[in-house]
């Protein structure tokens, strides 16, 4: 049985540069697993490449059908925002391991939906200071930069991302992302380490 590597973390320390690796890595195989999503398409991101993105008529379309797995929504200062994870046939967990990118809120919901033993956390972290001047240089390159949405999320990630929180869902394997390549070695030596067990 394959197992859903989960990448989570604030935001701005790297987590999308990390999956993209991850997911094209050839030796680890893991099928991209894409979330659904309201928010606007960001500059360089492609429909059914980063997101599904969809509107609200869809999202009710999938409550009726019961195949929303895990659903946040997010009242930014553009609207609310909902990302969504939906039984859509990409989960083929006995043919293959999965990767997928969300929040330790979407990580606990998943966890409800196919039992803690598949689920297998990377934890991504960045000294604060960093994470803010990586977060202003990527909304800088915006075409309509949101810097008080900016300012929200990394608000919201202090509480999202507390300490309490992470151990209260056992989570205490943390993959610094100062370098790169460090970084992206560890995480893939990790995943096979939990591909073998």
């Amino acid at each position: 049985m394959g197992k859903i590597f989960y990448i989570m973390g604030k935001s701005a320390v790297g987590k999308d540069r990390i999956y993209s690796v991850l997911r094209r890595d050839k030796e680890l195989n893991l099928k991209n697993i894409l979330l659904y999503t309201t928010r606007p398409i960001r500059k360089g991101e492609r429909d059914g490449v980063d997101y599904y993105f969809i509107d609200e008529e869809q999202i009710q379309m999938f409550q009726k059908e019961e195949q929303i797995i895990e659903m946040r929504s997010y009242q930014t200062v553009h609207g609310i925002w909902r990302y969504l994870t939906v039984n859509d046939g990409q989960f083929q967990l006995e043919q293959q391991s999965c990767i997928m990118i969300g929040t330790l809120e979407s990580y606990e919901k998943m966890k409800q939906y196919f039992g803690s033993s598949l689920l297998v956390p990377i934890y991504v972290k960045v000294d604060d200071g960093i994470r803010l001047e990586r977060a202003l240089k990527r909304e800088r390159e915006q075409e309509n930069p949101k810097y008080s949405e900016l300012c929200r999320r990394y608000l919201a990630d202090e509480k999202d991302f507390s300490q309490e929180k992470l151990k209260a869902s056992g989570i205490s394997n943390f993959f610094e992302n100062n370098n790169f390549e460090v970084c992206i070695a560890q995480i893939k030596q990790y995943i096979k380490t939990e591909m073998d067990n």
